[in-house]
């Protein structure tokens, strides 16, 4: 009695037949191979896993990232600046820096930039939260857990393209310095490219504009009322360093995702 065939997977591409290889046509010349599309596919499903894009960012592309007449021109320029980054990498590897209030869409625009490339270029990507980021390592010094520091950094290290989203969102310390300081200063050496977004405004420390045995009543209760600057946040050394880094990017209007969710109301 004749077997019976064995029944195609359900999950064997129907094109390669789970070789992961396609054949081409060329006019004027043999046929060839070439990778299939669910190889190429599957590729970019890990990279996008491994990215760990927050669900909230997930559906964020620059394709879908409103500009025109309703939002402010900042955000046109915004958006050339980040996919001209994309056309250009990896031959140019500065990264960008998105200055601006809450909601105008600066951590839209980045995840854009992953997305575009890892799905039309292939690059490993990675987004950190800086706020999850320092707990995370902060929690690794309890004995009780099982993942050390240098697990932690590892991938951030050598990410080809991180997104370090909320610079300066934790209150300054010096253990956050050194670690902040300890990102940046390995990833400037190793040439990596770094995007980030911060809510401060891209100016000096106000603290070290003078010494602070050198201030009058007068000058505390100015500098108490000021708002903080990055180089408040992060100190003015590594404000420097980032400027060596990235291309400055400054947004600019109202709360980015208000205007959208009124938009889809009228």
């Amino acid at each position: 009695m004749a077997s019976s065939p064995v029944a195609q997977s359900e999950t064997e591409c129907p094109i390669c037949r789970g070789t992961g290889w396609k054949n081409i046509q060329v006019p004027g010349k043999s046929n060839r191979v070439t990778r299939c599309n669910c190889r190429v596919d599957a590729r970019t499903g890990r990279l996008l896993k491994a990215t760990r894009i927050p669900a909230r960012y997930e559906h964020c592309s620059l394709e879908n990232f409103e500009t025109g007449a309703n939002f402010h021109e900042s955000l046109t320029v915004a958006k050339m600046n980040a996919v001209v980054f994309v056309d250009k990498f990896p031959i140019e590897r500065t990264g960008l820096l998105f200055t601006g209030p809450i909601g105008v869409g600066k951590t839209h625009l980045a995840v854009g930039i992953l997305q575009e490339l890892i799905r039309n270029k292939g690059v490993q990507c990675l987004f950190v939260d800086y706020r999850e980021l320092l707990k995370e390592i902060q929690n690794s010094y309890n004995p009780s857990v099982q993942t050390t520091e240098l697990e932690i950094l590892r991938p951030v290290f050598d990410a080809d393209v991180l997104l370090l989203d909320e610079l300066g969102a934790i209150r300054p310390t010096e253990w956050v310095w050194d670690t902040v300081s300890h990102i940046l200063n390995y990833r400037y050496n190793e040439k990596k490219t770094t995007l980030i977004t911060t809510n401060f405004s891209d100016l000096p420390s106000r603290r070290e504009e003078k010494p602070r045995k050198a201030f009058s009543r007068k000058d505390e209760a100015t500098h108490a009322m000021a708002e903080e600057t990055l180089g408040d946040r992060i100190t003015e050394r590594m404000r420097s360093r980032l400027h060596e880094m990235c291309r400055i990017v400054e947004l600019e209007g109202t709360d980015y995702r208000m205007q959208i969710k009124n938009r889809n109301f009228q």
